[in-house]
């Protein structure tokens, strides 16, 4: 009997690896490791390194650390997970890459469904898409609730609590629907039919399509750009999109 728990208890321990508490597992974690070691000390946005795979799996990451014009912090410190400003890094990839990330954190960059299932495994995590046009418009969507599911669950996608920023909301439509690529596409076709790896639908295939193919503006083909439909519509492709989270506090929680 004793042979067969000692067989058992690693199968029913759960695939995210343990967790150094003294490194960070996002930028919240950078930001507060910094003023720990220098009160007041300057943390400005920009590229760090973060392990939410644990300490042999570095990754670089950008944070948005909600600098002031006066060189001071708000209080939200927050992780990109996703970045297109200008069409440099092809999103046309994989599985794999998806699953590991690709791209460059100065630049463009997807951070990799892993990193992603591997933070949100552990804590509450919030979602904010912030989006711009070339027409220096700007609106953003905010999720209260924001987590995906582990690779044996295709790292399906649990969104909620939308906050309305001026974009719409475009995401709910796939909430709880499977992540896609063109290799492992759990729709059959969206993926390759609208050239990027995200969350698909069956009949409509999405009315968001952040990794899609950059393009500028106004378009003559629907579908197949950055789009962000209850915004711009689908014969729009955005300039920029960037989604990041960040870790709910006990207050967000409270205002829940």
């Amino acid at each position: 009997m004793l042979l067969l728990l000692m067989v058992a208890l690693p199968l029913l321990v759960h695939s995210a690896p343990a967790y150094n508490a003294s490194l960070p597992l996002d930028c919240e974690d950078v930001y507060n490791l910094k003023i720990s070691v220098k009160r007041n000390a300057s943390v400005p946005s920009g590229v760090y390194t973060i392990y939410p795979a644990g300490p042999n799996k570095p990754v670089k990451v950008y944070c948005d650390m909600g600098c002031l014009e006066n060189g001071g912090h708000d209080e939200e410190k927050w992780t990109v997970i996703q970045r297109r400003i200008d069409g440099n890094v092809s999103f046309y990839r994989p599985w794999e890459q998806y699953k590991n990330g690709f791209g460059n954190a100065k630049g463009e960059y997807w951070l990799g469904l892993e990193n992603i299932f591997l933070m949100t495994y552990r804590e509450k995590y919030q979602l904010r898409v912030d989006l711009e046009d070339f027409e220096n418009g700007s609106a953003y969507a905010q999720y209260t609730l924001f987590y995906v599911n582990p690779e044996s669950s295709n790292y399906r996608l649990n969104i909620g609590g939308y906050i309305d920023g001026g974009a719409g909301d475009s995401l709910s439509y796939v909430n709880g629907r499977d992540f896609s690529a063109f290799d492992r596409d759990h729709t059959g076709y969206c993926a390759e039919t609208n050239s990027g790896g995200f969350y698909y639908n069956y009949w409509t295939c999405h009315l968001a399509n952040p990794n899609g193919l950059y393009k500028y503006g106004h378009v003559s083909t629907a579908y197949t750009g950055i789009m962000w439909q209850s915004w711009k519509g689908y014969y729009y492709s955005l300039k920029t999109i960037v989604m990041k989270i960040r870790r709910m506090g006990l207050e967000d929680l409270e205002n829940l």
